[in-house]
């Protein structure tokens, strides 16, 4: 069969908010660009996430009159990111990220929306907010893609009711008090008559939400400046001569093809969780590889870092944490697959306790997802299985529901038949049919309930901290995040480690550029989003940090790429790279 061959200035690698951020970007500037997927489908991990992004000091901040102190959120990502702190790359990030957000919300339909109050999930931190640097992604109505939008990655079923995508915030809000309130029924109703409107006439629903909605803006955003998206296009290798990336070879509907590029290469594979041999190498609690749990695509095997490593790159080893960690739980799927469910708030919610094994609990519940899954770590050393079970009463999983259990009026039938969802009359059968020491639950239990009737987590502080109040339920005093567990049946779904995106990346530099492990320059090959090593140190600080630096050095590496051209400086959008290099010129 002939190779096909042809020519662009820039090759973008993966349809993800980094991606899809550094095309639009680039082609924005008259920049020829390319972007392929493997996938049949657009928007990788992006579409699955819910869409947030952390980025500080933006418009929308300043609108609410958050004005930071100079250099705050310096020290608090210093302060997060310890012995990994970049401070050239974070500044970039910092720098450019405001930049970022008013070149998109400017001059494309990506648009993004700020709670008054969404605090830093260590807001008590040296550098910490209360709010003001998270911010999520607009409702996008899906008719805008045309025909394309049957291209769009769904998003993950468990994270929907009846197919239609939950916005965060106020519409959650309104889900859980839909019974409660009779404004809140009357949203909800009509969400739910829209959404049925929309399956009759469409075949699905039309309002995106959460990372589903950036996906899909982004993806509208590329169609209005003609980039071409070839999807079912696999990268097998780099095209180097000299010492430079010059292009990549591809299969595309079976027949090779190689694309050269004028400016360079970006990666943006969406990582590794699917890569079984670097979660061996890299995750502690899946010595197999195969001990692991993740909602992200299955496509997502680690093409970009195995590419950037063929021609010098760089994978630090040394990470803290080579992932964002989240408590996850599986279920049966109505067709007999496999649902992986990511606990993000349910934990904080008032009458959940999580304990191991042991009938013991280990830490504070209602922490961020990536340091509670720290802490099961620690809890379970020494064990065949590093898990936990989630338990509470009837009442409370009625009213907020847990895990993929939806509350009232929904039915629960289904997961107690498939065991995802485990019951007993009391207390003392819940824990046999968990396995777990009834003395020793019984206990834990007790002392919670005398703690939530004075509102003090005696033990680990649950409900101590913004973020844990931010994630309870305001109308519950004198802790939003307590309540007695006493009102049987009793339930527990059980907990295993998983992700929402991986840490562990390619070495790069300020302007993106993948560098050796000697920090040598790959010229003309660059990495961005969850191919590129997080600026975060494997850590969590906040809601968005994945998809905040994905979106600004998408931003920083089209920059990169146009700077790259003779173009008079006033057809330059603003960019800052606090320490310039000769290779990023």
């Amino acid at each position: 069969m002939s190779k096909q061959e042809t020519e662009y200035d820039v090759l973008v690698v993966g349809t993800g908010a980094s991606g899809m951020s550094a095309a639009v970007t680039a082609a924005f500037q008259g920049l020829k660009v390319l972007v392929v997927d493997k996938a049949p489908v657009f928007g990788g991990t992006t579409a699955r996430s819910g869409g947030w992004l952390w980025i500080p000091g933006t418009r929308l901040a300043k609108e609410q009159g958050i004005d930071e102190a100079p250099g705050a959120a310096r020290s608090y990502l210093q302060h997060e990111a310890t012995t990994h702190f970049d401070a050239a790359r974070v500044d970039a990030f910092l720098d450019n990220g405001p930049k970022a957000f008013d070149f998109f919300t400017e001059n494309t339909c990506v648009q993004f929306d700020m709670p008054p109050v969404f605090p830093d999930y260590h807001a008590e931190a040296p550098g910490g907010q209360p709010g003001g640097r998270s911010m999520v992604t607009r409702p996008f109505d899906a008719r805008e893609l045309g025909p394309r939008v049957a291209q769009l990655a769904p998003p993950v079923p468990e994270l929907t009711v009846f197919g239609m995508m939950l916005g965060s915030g106020k519409e959650l809000w309104h889900f859980l008090r839909a019974f409660k309130s009779f404004e809140s029924f009357f949203y909800v109703a009509r969400r739910f008559g829209g959404h049925l409107l929309d399956v009759v006439r469409h075949g699905r629903g039309m309002t995106l939400t959460n990372g589903n909605a950036l996906a899909g803006r982004l993806a509208k955003a590329a169609m209005d400046l003609d980039v071409p998206v070839w999807l079912d296009s696999t990268v097998k290798s780099l095209i180097v001569e000299g010492d430079a990336v010059v292009g990549a070879r591809l299969v595309r509907d079976g027949a090779p093809v190689d694309i050269r590029v004028r400016r360079g290469v970006v990666l943006a594979c969406g990582g590794f969780p699917y890569d079984v041999e670097r979660r061996k190498q890299l995750f502690p609690h899946a010595p197999t590889g195969h001990e692991h749990f993740t909602p992200s695509p299955a496509l997502n095997t680690g093409d970009g870092l195995r590419l950037g490593e063929s021609v010098g790159g760089w994978v630090d080893p040394t990470i803290p944490n080579a992932a964002a960690w989240c408590p996850t739980s599986v279920t049966k799927r109505k067709d007999g697959s496999e649902g992986v469910m990511p606990h993000f708030i349910d934990r904080a919610k008032p009458g959940v306790i999580a304990v191991t094994k042991q009938g013991r609990r280990f830490t504070n519940e209602a922490m961020s997802y990536h340091d509670f899954i720290q802490d099961l770590v620690k809890a379970c050393e020494g064990t065949s299985e590093v898990s936990c079970w989630e338990i509470c009463d009837h009442k409370h999983l009625r009213e907020y529901g847990m895990g993929c259990v939806a509350p009232f009026p929904l039915p629960i039938g289904r997961h107690l038949r498939t065991g995802y969802l485990k019951r007993g009359s009391t207390l003392q059968e819940l824990a046999r049919e968990i396995g777990v020491p009834y003395a020793a639950l019984q206990e834990e239990v007790e002392s919670f309930n005398r703690d939530a009737v004075q509102g003090v987590d005696t033990k680990f502080g649950k409900g101590s901290t913004a973020y844990n109040r931010f994630q309870g339920d305001s109308m519950v005093t004198p802790n939003p995040c307590m309540a007695p567990i006493r009102q049987g049946p009793y339930y527990a779904i059980k907990i295993v480690v998983g992700e929402i995106g991986t840490f562990a990346g390619l070495l790069t530099d300020e302007s993106c550029q993948v560098l050796t492990q000697d920090r040598r320059p790959v010229q003309g090959l660059y990495a961005v989003g969850n191919d590129a090593a997080s600026i975060m140190g494997g850590n969590y600080p906040g809601a968005g940090i994945t998809l905040g630096p994905a979106l600004t050095f998408g931003y920083v590496v089209g920059q990169t790429l146009a700077r790259q051209a003779n173009q008079p400086a006033a057809q330059v959008l603003p960019f800052s790279a606090p320490r310039e290099r000769a290779h990023a010129a």
